[in-house]
This record gives C-alpha cells, sequence and structure tokens, in this order.
C-alpha cells in the first residue's frame, strides 16, 4: 500500500487556482446549507409531534365519551381531529412542499456552486481548518482515517 503524505486526502484538497476568498464563500453557503438540515429535521419532528398528537385525540375522545362528556367528544372529534394544520394542508403536505422546492433548490445551487468551483470537493474551508488547527504528529490528531500525520 502507498505511503500517505501529512495532509488531507486529494477529495479535501483545494483545487490549482482556488482562492481563498473562494474556498470561504464556499465554506459559507455549506454552512448556510447545514442550517436548513437542521430547519428541515425541526420540520420533519414537528411532521411527527403533529401526527401524534391527532392519534392520541382518538384516545382523549374515547375517555370523554366512557366519562359521559359527548358533546366534549363531538367537538374535538367534528373540529379538531384530522384538520389540517394550515390552509388546505396537513404536516406531509408541507414537508413534501419544503422538500419538492427550497430544500431541493438549496441542494442543487451548493452542488453547482462547488462543481463550477471547486472540481466539486466539498468541506475545504473545514479541511484547511482542520490543518490549521490540528498538532501534527499527536494520537487523535491525523489528517485522516489511517494517517500517521
Amino acid at each position: 500500500m502507498g505511503q500517505h503524505d501529512d495532509g488531507p486526502d486529494q477529495a479535501h484538497r483545494r483545487p490549482a487556482g482556488v482562492s481563498d476568498e473562494t474556498v470561504a464563500a464556499l465554506g459559507k453557503l455549506s454552512e448556510a446549507l447545514e442550517t436548513v438540515e437542521r430547519a428541515r429535521g425541526r420540520l420533519y419532528d414537528l411532521h411527527q409531534l403533529i401526527g401524534h398528537a391527532d392519534l392520541m385525540l382518538d384516545d382523549a375522545v374515547a375517555q370523554f365519551r366512557a366519562a359521559g362528556h359527548d358533546e366534549i367528544a363531538d367537538r374535538i372529534a367534528t373540529d379538531l381531529l384530522g384538520r389540517n394544520v394550515i390552509a388546505g394542508r396537513w404536516t406531509f403536505q408541507i414537508v413534501e412542499d419544503f422538500d419538492d422546492g427550497y430544500y431541493a433548490l438549496f441542494r442543487e445551487l451548493d452542488r453547482r456552486a462547488r462543481d463550477e468551483l471547486a472540481g466539486g470537493r466539498r468541506h475545504l474551508y473545514e479541511a484547511e481548518m482542520k490543518e490549521q488547527r490540528r498538532s501534527r504528529g499527536r494520537p487523535g490528531h491525523e489528517a485522516r482515517p489511517g494517517g500517521d500525520g
């Protein structure tokens, strides 16, 4: 097997001619996408939590009926159970609209910027930060898995 040189693997090395400003801009775009990924997770949290709450209403309605409160049970069953969370939409529709629209475009523009400016390489900013911050030769500070640098 070939010997590793000290530093990031080829997929995380800045291509020739790519400026510091370009690496910083790609890094900021990547950071923004990571923030959108976190927001997407919260959107899925909303989807699952609302769905779970809606299913719990079945038990609440049954318990109100068992306790003799049919009018309250009827109001919940008729007005709340299965209701749209926003006009015309359940949460699965919100998730689908987000995924197919804003999220898909964001990911596409991030990929295109990396492809056009850095040969498709990801996380160049972070890879260079790692090189600046790691202590060469120290355990746990290797440049890459299996590396000795």
